[in-house]
């Protein structure tokens, strides 16, 4: 029997157990999440958006519901506000926007209700989910970044006010913070979950990404945004095929990163696994290039209303950086750097003939100290861009006693694949 007032410390698969067993409500667990955040909110500042009052009516309208439970009865969700909500204001992380107030949920968001969450509130995002940082803190420590631009999301998740959160990625916005956070972080194969009511960065790369505490509420998560029947991962019948990938961002990295991560590739060969070193083709080493150019030459024509009607109101951070790069990007550019990257899919996925997963980083190292930036992104671009799958599992501790994720990529639209031999991995390295 759990304690009422620790509820707010269960998985996502745990609190749904509790609730069909009889054991709490789901206006108990809300009450439990909600007297968290209380007391964390004030030294986090994780939401954008939050009433206890409208949170605890969802709660009690799930409780007094005849029928079967969905999959997520009960269970408290946030939401990056970059996401539209037909009942909660959503300002994109921007004060053009402040007050705004959509007319209907984005799909995620239905897909989530439909499914017995609870939505607790809008999560911080940084800037049009861009560089400038919102005013989200690290959960282990204030004076340090939770990373972005789903800053808000990693850090509700990490400091335990809600177990699931959804975030998107155009780079790193949802591997990044959820490695600093402490929190397992997936970014799904490109197309595979609707991006109806998100607000566009860069639709060649922008996804969805999920955050939760466990490889178990990922993949129930997962099965909800897809709106098929749940199915628990099964068990690894035999050691996976693990491909070390140092990649070309590897002199980047922390040094204890690096030690930490080459440590894993032996124990994870010690506990039987198939490790190899990958070595990807020289033409990957232009991918932070290719990336920019993608992804800046779609946000600067996204945002051209904002851009024309209202620049003051744009920070200095994003005039100078993504503005400026896609105004400075061709067409030709634009279009060889999109061919480019269709190539390089298709050479990984040669790579992924011989291999389950790749074994990587997933941020520099820990979350660094200073709040005027969110961190390095460089090492999921080359990801993000390749459309593949990848998920930061917190397996490390890093010199400060803070969070450090490995990052595990597997092949296109094989995430059920990955998952299943994430789970492998992290019950070994964790």
């Amino acid at each position: 029997m759990v304690a009422k007032t620790r509820l707010h410390e269960l998985t996502a698969t745990e609190i749904v157990r509790v609730i069909q067993a009889g054991e709490a409500s789901c206006e108990e667990v809300v009450q439990a999440c909600l007297a968290h955040i209380e007391v964390r909110e004030p030294t986090v500042e994780a939401w954008q958006y939050l009433d206890p009052d409208q949170v605890l009516a969802q709660a009690r309208a799930l409780d007094r519901q005849n029928g079967s439970p969905g999959p997520l009865h009960g269970v408290p969700f946030g939401v990056k506000d970059i996401i539209d909500t037909c009942d909660m204001p959503t300002s994109y992380g921007s004060p053009i926007y402040e007050g705004h107030q959509p007319v209907l949920d984005a799909a995620c968001v239905a897909l989530s209700r439909k499914a017995g969450g609870v939505l607790m509130g809008k999560t911080v995002t940084t800037e049009f989910a861009n560089v400038h940082p919102g005013k989200t803190r690290h959960p282990m420590d204030p004076e340090r970044t939770p990373g972005g631009s789903s800053s808000g999301s990693g850090a509700a998740v990490g400091g335990k006010m809600v177990p699931l959160a959804l975030g998107t990625q155009t780079t790193a916005s949802v591997i990044r913070p959820a490695s600093f956070c402490g929190a397992f972080g997936y970014r799904p194969t490109y197309g595979d979950l609707r991006m109806v009511g998100v607000k566009e960065a860069a639709s060649s790369l922008d996804t969805l990404g999920l955050m939760a505490r466990s490889i178990e509420d990922i993949s129930l998560y997962r099965d909800v945004l897809l709106d098929i029947v749940p199915i628990p991962l099964p068990s690894v019948s035999q050691a996976p095929k693990v491909g070390f990938c140092r990649t070309p961002l590897w002199s980047q990295l922390e040094p204890y990163t690096a030690s930490l991560l080459e440590t894993a590739a032996e124990e994870l060969a010690k506990a039987g696994a198939q490790v190899e070193e990958v070595h990807l083709p020289g033409e990957f080493d232009s991918i932070v290039e290719m990336h920019r150019a993608i992804s800046s030459f779609e946000f600067r024509r996204n945002f051209t209303y904002e851009i024309v009607n209202h620049w003051g109101q744009i920070s200095p951070a994003l005039r100078q950086g993504r503005i400026a790069s896609g105004q400075a990007c061709s067409y030709e550019q634009y279009c060889d750097a999109k061919m480019w990257a269709e190539t390089r899919r298709r050479q990984l996925d040669d790579v992924f003939a011989s291999f389950d997963v790749l074994l990587t980083a997933s941020a520099a190292g820990e979350a660094p100290v200073g709040l005027g930036s969110t961190g390095n992104p460089v090492f999921c671009a080359l990801w993000t861009t390749m459309h593949v799958p990848a998920m930061t599992a917190p397996v490390f501790t890093g010199p400060n006693g803070l969070p450090v994720g490995a990052q595990l990529v597997g092949r296109r639209y094989r995430d059920r694949q990955l998952l299943t031999t994430a789970q492998w991995i992290s019950q070994r390295l964790g």
